[in-house]
């Protein structure tokens, strides 16, 4: 089997499971999230995630003692291989979908070669696309977009 397909596969098992165990059992309380939007006329960035819960906007959780910034930042570069040049925080929202989230989020302008990553593979889609698939803790964002 390939790696590819292994660390995916690896990423569904994580990202299925710490779901399911801090979705019942919180201990930290809230945790740090952060999302970018990144457009190309008139579509958006989103991840088709590994994990099989649809699309997200690329982004993750924060570090602890990282700022919302250099998570975003990180997360980007992790999931599309973009390298963010600039970018301009837009608000920050609670969500307790699935497991409760701060999440921090930003519009960026980035450069480089999209390229996939084991959490997922990256792409550009129209509002009408993402509306239908988008992860329900980010759905806020896209209503705020349109």
């Amino acid at each position: 089997m390939p790696l590819e397909t292994l660390s995916r596969q690896a990423f569904w098992f994580l990202s299925r499971s710490a779901i399911a165990i801090y979705s019942r059992l919180p201990i930290f309380g809230a945790l740090n999230g952060v999302v970018a939007i990144i457009r190309y006329k008139d579509s958006f960035l989103a991840i088709e995630r590994s994990d099989g819960r649809g699309l997200s906007f690329p982004g993750g959780l924060q570090f602890p003692r990282e700022s919302a910034e250099k998570a975003m930042v990180r997360e980007v570069r992790e999931e599309t291989g973009l390298e963010v040049t600039r970018f301009t925080f837009r608000h920050r929202y609670y969500s307790s979908v699935e497991i409760p989230l701060n999440i921090s989020v930003f519009d960026a302008e980035v450069t480089g070669q999209l390229r996939s990553s084991w959490e997922g593979t990256p792409g550009w889609l129209p509002v009408a696309e993402l509306r239908q698939r988008l992860v329900p803790n980010q759905r806020q964002i896209l209503d705020e977009l349109t």
